[in-house]
């Protein structure tokens, strides 16, 4: 990477890339912890920096910082469109090209659960263990359900709940449960005051108000 010029951004699901000299990529995945920061140059290397990248230009350093060592970096010659190690990873429901019909028909020919197709990267990506579970209480539809079992309306009313959740968690910074889990500003997210069933087993159902069980 020494002399190359990052060109660019682009994301698919919960992988970003920066674009390098309009051809190649770096290849990020936060994991649970990372952080991609953007810091002075005589700030001293922390605990959990894995990686920094300094500039020609005198600027401000970016720091890759992971405490639980999940995420990772990785170069990938000529990916600056989609690198390949994440080729068949799905598009997102935020996506513009994201073709909701087609993601409808790919579910309803799954038998397994219906929860268990939202977490598929290569069906739907950039939905995690949370927001699958709000986006199924937000549809009403059980999540050990079999996907082909569902209408396709019913699918698609889903896909629409989960781009409706994440959207409001994004406006609210993300749900964050510890001090890991912060913007480059070190401000927390604050969505986990409006989640309606993950983490709430024992809690009132705010719809029915009948106590949540865990399975």
């Amino acid at each position: 990477m020494v002399g190359a010029t990052i060109t660019g951004t682009e994301r698919r699901g919960k992988y970003l890339w920066l674009i390098l000299d309009g051809e190649d990529a770096l290849l990020a995945h936060l994991g649970m912890s990372g952080q991609m920061l953007i810091t002075s140059p005589d700030v001293p290397v922390a605990a959990h920096e894995r990686a920094r990248f300094t500039f020609t230009d005198g600027g401000h350093d970016l720091r890759f910082d992971d405490q639980r060592t999940f995420g990772h970096l990785m170069y990938d010659e000529g990916g600056a469109v989609l690198p390949s190690p994440i080729a068949h990873i799905a598009r997102d429901p935020f996506d513009p090209l994201f073709d909701q019909s087609a993601v409808v028909e790919r579910i309803k020919s799954k038998r397994t659960s219906i929860k268990r197709v939202l977490l598929d990267q290569r069906v739907v990506s950039g939905i995690g263990n949370i927001y699958a579970d709000e986006a199924l209480w937000a549809a009403k539809v059980h999540g050990e359900t079999a996907a082909s079992s569902l209408s396709k309306p019913r699918i698609s009313a889903l896909i629409d709940a989960a781009r409706e959740v994440m959207d409001a968690a994004l406006v609210q910074g993300g749900t964050s449960f510890d001090s890991l889990y912060v913007d480059v500003a070190g401000s927390s997210g604050y969505f986990a005051r409006s989640l309606n069933a993950y983490g709430r087993a024992g809690r009132p159902c705010r719809r029915c108000e009948t106590p949540i069980v865990r399975e």
